[in-house]
């Protein structure tokens, strides 16, 4: 037995059509609000999210980067010589660690330039410190901490990493006190 639809032709194309209609209006929304770009591909657009770290020191405990964020990876990096007169290869070259801190931070803010990003965009920051001899030793924290808070968590910049700080026997050459590396990320 053959059932006919009692809908005509035109009636069945005017549904189809408004069908395809809303479908268009539809697409159109979920494009305009980032669920889907127009080349069909899921791209919810949602912004890194930073927790503080407790007590309000000037790092973050916990960043969030969304599925389809850029992420740049930069190499460690160490500070230029502040003092060519002082002897080569000594702490005296490159300054105090707090002096090393501000050289290294600057040559990473030039780095992330060059890939359109910021300091603001770092979410993760490694920190290496060789123990200080005018400190018995020991890594200088609170001169690290001197000069990373020139550039984290200010009026200017206000974004903090995610941070590990270590002291470390050795860097590439004598003298080197302050090694930085960091991870950059830009939400889609």
């Amino acid at each position: 037995m053959t059932t006919h639809s009692t809908r005509s032709p035109e009636r069945r194309m005017a549904r189809f059509l408004g069908a395809l209609a809303l479908t268009a209006v539809l697409a159109g929304i979920i494009t305009e609000a980032g669920i889907i770009s127009s080349s069909g591909t899921a791209t919810a657009k949602q912004p890194i999210t930073r927790t503080d770290a407790a007590g309000g020191f000037p790092i973050s405990a916990a960043i969030s980067v969304p599925a389809g964020s850029d992420v740049v990876y930069l190499s460690g990096m160490t500070p230029s010589v502040a003092d060519p007169s002082a002897p080569k290869g000594s702490p005296q070259a490159y300054g105090d660690t707090a002096t090393q801190t501000v050289s290294t931070l600057n040559k990473i803010k030039e780095a992330l330039a060059a890939q359109k990003l910021t300091l603001g965009d770092v979410v993760m920051m490694h920190v290496y410190l060789v123990g200080d001899p005018a400190h018995d030793g020991k890594m200088d924290f609170a001169g690290m901490m001197s000069g990373y808070t020139q550039f984290f968590g200010t009026a200017e910049q206000p974004n903090k990493p995610a941070r590990t700080t270590v002291q470390v026997a050795g860097l590439a050459a004598p003298g080197l006190m302050v090694e930085i590396e960091v991870i950059a990320a830009r939400a889609p």
